[in-house]
Parts: structure tokens; C-alpha cells; sequence
């Protein structure tokens, strides 16, 4: 069980457990600043192998970084990449490939090359104003054979050397102080090698990083949690140093991952759940804690909400709720309305704020 209650970045300070909403480009989708700080969000991620291409590293600076580009004052976790360098190129070659030094990519919008190095990737996070730096990591799948772990372990230990050199001497040219500067985390690889996981973490602890996440992909070919392996991981990695479990985001995933040590999460999915109309609900209220089925989907398309005048969950405080029946949601879904999007995009986000507040809560007794 980790230790951590709070972890202290320049844009201010993080309880501890913690959902952060994917903000890649620069945006959750549907919402504004001021929506994701009244649904209690506390940081958001978002995503370098994106944000380097659209809209573009000049175009960040010259707004002023990223915090300044988004109206967004909390802090931002950045993404390195990597896993999005593995979705787009393992499953598609000839957008490009991953060497040693690094990895080389086209563009899918606009065919422009595109170097992203372990030294260009924490450059950039560090440019963009990043609270949280990832390390770039050679990400795959759970079930790549042996000789694909071991190589990813491989390049992410020597790729996570070569980063935290650069944030150092990033750090030393702008000197700033231990309060001032950034956090960085690497990330541990080894797929569902118990050997391989121990040598990744092993060799980054030695290295030396103010935090850790979880690498690879996290679910089995069924869509299972990895549950033994993350486990197992959280162990490698003393428990006053923070662990993030990387792209996991479904509500049952985060509560179990948080009594097994796991201090942040984040992952599209409540936010794409909620556009395509699959809206989050507590079966009965949360102050009760989570055991048993604690949690529901509502479908609004069903016609079954055409006339209901009920809130999507009783249990809610969001403005969604608050303030709009299930019947005109189903309407406005219905109608295609960018208002839909908004709504129900709130009421996902603040129900995800709401399980991490209540495990915050209870964190001793888990």
C-alpha cells in the first residue's frame, strides 16, 4: 500500500489517490477549465506525441505553455509518447519505426516527419510547462513474446537515462530549486515477465526518479485487469514514491488498483463513454463505500428515458444532474446537440472525481 496522501507540484499540490481526465490535445473534450475545476478535477494529462504535431510545439510557446494555452491553473501531467508511438506504429509499420535512439514517425494527418528522441521528449514537456515529466518508454503488449519484452526493457531503461540527463541539465540551465522544478517518472516495462518487470525496476530505481508508472498495456486479450502483474510492480517500487497505472480508468479498475498501492490514474474512457451516450451511476450511495455491484451504466439512447423526469443518478452533485432530466438528455442526444456532449461528459468526469474523493477518504480502511 503506498504511503503517499499528497504530492506537491508547481501548480499546486495533488491528494492522493487521483483520476486525471485525458486532455491530449490540449482540451477535454466538450469542456472548459471552469467545468473540469467544479467537477473537482484536480490535473489533467495530456499527450506529447500529439500536442508536438497539433498544434504544435511553436504555437504552445508562443502561447505561453501549456497552462497558459488551456486557461488551466492546476497541474498538468504530460505523457511522453511512447504508447501512442506503440499503437500507431506496431500496428501500423509504415508510419514508422522505433530504434534505439529513438523513434521515427509520419504524421497520419499531414505525412510530416517527426523525430521524437528520449531527450527531445522531456525537452518538450519540460518547454510546454509540465508538472508531472514522463520518461519516453518502449511500450508493448502483454502477451509480445519474451524477446519483445526484453528488448522494450531494454530501450525504456537506457531511453529513461538519457531523459532524466536531459531534465537535469534542463533543470540546472533555468536553476531552479527542488520546489520549483517539475517531477519526473519512468516507466516500467517487462509485460508479464515477473524477471523482467523486477530488472526494469530495479534498474530505473538506480537511476534514481521521483516517481513511477505502470507500463504496457494493462488489460489481458480478454479485457481482464492484469491484476497480479500491476501487483506485483507496486511491490518492486518502495511505497513513499508514487506510482501511476498508466491508461487505466474504468471505475471497478481504479478502486481495485488504488488498495493495491497505485496513487494516479487516468484514461479516455469515461469521456468517450459519455459521448457515445453511456453515462456512470452509483447503485447506492457512495458514503457506503465500494463492494459488491456499487456501479451501473444507463444507456440515455434507450427509449426507455423518453419521459423520465429522474436525474441520471440520485447520488450525483454535478450540474448535470442537478439541473437536467434523463428525458431531455435522451432529447438532446437525440438531436445531436453539442449540449449533450457537455452534459454528460460533466457527469463522467465528476462521477470518476467522486470515486477517487471517497477512496481518499477511506484510504486507511481499504
Amino acid at each position: 500500500m503506498s504511503i503517499q496522501s499528497s504530492l506537491r507540484l508547481p501548480h499546486g499540490t495533488l491528494r492522493l489517490p487521483v483520476f486525471l481526465p485525458d486532455a491530449t490535445l490540449g482540451v477535454v473534450r466538450a469542456l472548459d477549465s471552469t467545468d473540469l475545476e467544479r467537477c473537482g478535477v484536480q490535473a489533467v494529462v495530456m499527450n506529447t506525441f500529439h500536442l508536438m504535431q497539433r498544434p504544435g510545439t511553436s504555437t504552445i510557446q508562443a502561447l505561453g505553455g501549456l497552462h497558459a494555452m488551456c486557461g488551466w491553473r492546476r497541474p498538468i501531467v504530460t505523457d511522453s509518447g511512447g504508447f501512442q508511438a506503440y499503437s500507431l506504429i506496431r500496428q501500423n509499420p509504415r508510419y514508422g519505426r522505433l530504434t534505439d535512439r529513438g523513434i521515427l514517425f509520419r504524421a497520419e494527418s499531414t505525412g510530416r516527419k517527426f523525430n521524437l528522441t528520449p531527450e527531445k521528449s522531456v525537452q518538450l514537456q519540460l518547454r510546454y510547462g509540465a508538472d508531472i515529466v514522463i520518461c519516453l518508454d518502449d511500450c508493448t503488449h502483454a502477451d509480445d513474446p519474451l524477446d519483445v519484452q526484453r528488448e522494450s526493457v531494454q530501450r525504456t531503461i537506457a531511453w529513461a537515462k538519457r531523459g532524466k540527463e536531459a531534465f537535469q541539465r534542463f533543470i540546472e540551465q533555468r536553476q531552479w530549486s527542488e520546489g520549483e522544478r517539475p517531477l519526473l517518472f519512468a516507466v516500467i516495462q517487462g509485460g508479464r515477465s515477473r524477471e523482467l518487470r523486477r530488472q526494469c525496476a530495479e534498474a530505473l530505481l538506480e537511476i534514481g526518479f521521483d516517481g513511477f508508472g505502470y507500463g504496457g498495456w494493462p488489460l489481458d486479450a480478454e479485457g481482464n485487469l492484469l491484476v497480479d502483474m500491476i501487483a506485483y510492480t507496486r511491490e518492486l517500487v518502495p511505497p513513499d514514491l508514487p506510482m501511476h497505472a498508466l491508461g487505466v480508468g474504468h471505475p471497478a479498475s481504479v478502486v481495485q488498483c488504488v488498495r493495491l498501492g497505485y496513487d494516479l490514474f487516468d484514461s479516455a474512457m469515461p469521456t468517450r463513454d459519455a459521448r457515445h451516450g453511456r453515462l456512470y451511476m452509483f447503485t447506492a450511495d457512495p458514503n457506503l463505500g465500494f463492494t459488491g455491484e456499487w456501479f451501473t451504466y444507463l444507456y440515455i439512447n434507450d427509449d426507455k428515458h423518453i419521459k423520465s423526469d429522474e436525474p441520471i443518478s440520485p447520488f450525483c452533485d454535478c450540474l448535470c444532474c442537478t439541473r437536467y432530466s434523463r428525458g431531455y438528455l435522451h432529447h438532446l442526444f437525440k438531436i445531436n446537440d453539442a449540449l449533450f456532449l457537455r452534459l454528460a461528459t460533466i457527469h463522467n468526469v465528476r462521477f470518476m472525481t467522486r470515486v477517487t474523493e471517497h477512496l481518499r477518504e477511506r484510504r486507511d480502511e481499504l
